[in-house]
């Protein structure tokens, strides 16, 4: 078992609290995303985990042992940095098997798993070559293999494909998920790229100011999104979100703004909300619908054509609304459009401390 538990976990950087009192639990061969903005923390917590940051207070246990204070040699995991950090002068063999040689394993028993490791990196062809004789993607996977000629039960990966380009990041992102899936490993995985949480991850913790502010599978984060925070962070484009109010309508509670007033009687909420409260609406670009049979309409500010679809900007009453179109059409800056909701997929937020309703 390799399984991650954390309890309780503060860690300070002097007076200040980077992380204050976080629990998490990571199930063993799951892969879990730690996403969020710069300086939300989700490094410190990850180089927590490898033993490189001191906590402070609570338990860090790897495969049910205690290993807060541990030495990072000691707890069983490898590493993957933003940086490849690798030895120049050493071949790309040399460099992912210097850990095990330098641990005194058996000649054979290096050989078995740089092969292995290399079989599965695609870089059995490089093994002789040094690292200025490869590309960025080459590099980053001989850091990855690095780390699995460990044959460690986790494995940490702190933004590893931050520096390269958007096709090797594509391409690198793929590999990493086949490889989770052939080894079936614990992974936890640091970005700030909502594209790398969404298509990797088994579950995803959005983080904040060192705190977790959702944790879920991917489907849930984005569809329904515990904060407006959250909200805004996942999706590209982001969430639209319009402030409004609450009011009695003729069924029940509905959303009144300048742009628009909603029917809410099939809406869900989270609590018991009354009329009056101040609210914000979020609709996810693709839940806007445009049709002639729409009963609102809006004024074409911008088309992005993005390839495969187009990102439309609405302007309705002077709140701006894009929406992803995947149908070709011709239009223009000003054209008219009528348009609808998707109700079933609609977010309601308080304005005043930004939790779902």
């Amino acid at each position: 078992m390799s399984g991650l538990n954390i309890r309780d976990l503060t860690i300070r950087f002097g007076a200040q609290e980077v992380i204050a009192g976080l629990d998490l639990e990571v199930a063993d061969g799951e892969f879990l995303v730690l996403l969020g903005p710069s300086g939300c923390g989700k490094s410190t917590l990850l180089h927590s985990i490898a033993g490189l940051v001191d906590v402070s207070d609570g338990v860090i246990e790897i495969g049910g042992q205690d290993m807060t204070h541990a030495d990072p040699k000691e707890r069983g995991i490898g590493m993957v940095f933003q940086s490849y950090a690798l030895y120049p002068t050493m071949t790309v063999e040399r460099n992912m098997s210097f850990g095990l040689r330098v641990a005194g394993l058996p000649r054979d028993e290096v050989e078995r798993r740089v092969t292995r490791a290399a079989r599965m990196l695609q870089l059995e062809t490089l093994l002789q070559r040094k690292p200025a004789q490869l590309s960025g993607g080459q590099r980053q996977r001989v850091a990855i293999g690095r780390a699995l000629v460990r044959e460690a039960g986790v494995f940490l990966l702190d933004e590893p494909l931050s520096n390269l380009d958007a096709k090797l990041r594509t391409e690198l992102r793929r590999e990493l998920k086949l490889l989770h899936q052939t080894l079936g490993s614990t992974m936890v995985y640091v970005t700030h790229d909502q594209a790398e949480a969404m298509t990797l991850a088994t579950r995803v913790v959005v983080m904040r100011g060192g705190r977790i502010q959702q944790i879920g599978s991917p489907a849930e984060v984005y569809d329904r999104p515990v904060n407006r925070f959250v909200a805004g962070f996942l999706g590209s484009p982001g969430m639209n979100f319009l402030e409004g109010n609450l009011a009695q309508g003729e069924h029940g509670l509905a959303f009144s703004s300048a742009a628009l007033t909603l029917d809410l009687s099939g809406h869900t909420f989270a609590g018991s909300p009354s009329a009056g409260t101040a609210v914000t609406l979020g609709v996810r670009p693709e839940c806007i619908h445009l049709g002639a049979d729409g009963p609102w309409t809006g004024v074409v500010q911008l088309v992005e054509p993005m390839g495969n679809h187009q990102v439309v900007w609405l302007d309705r009453g002077g709140g701006v609304m894009s929406v992803v179109l995947h149908e070709r059409a011709e239009l223009r800056p000003g054209q008219e459009l009528s348009f609808d909701l998707d109700r079933a997929r609609l977010s309601l937020f308080d304005q005043a401390d930004g939790r779902r309703l």
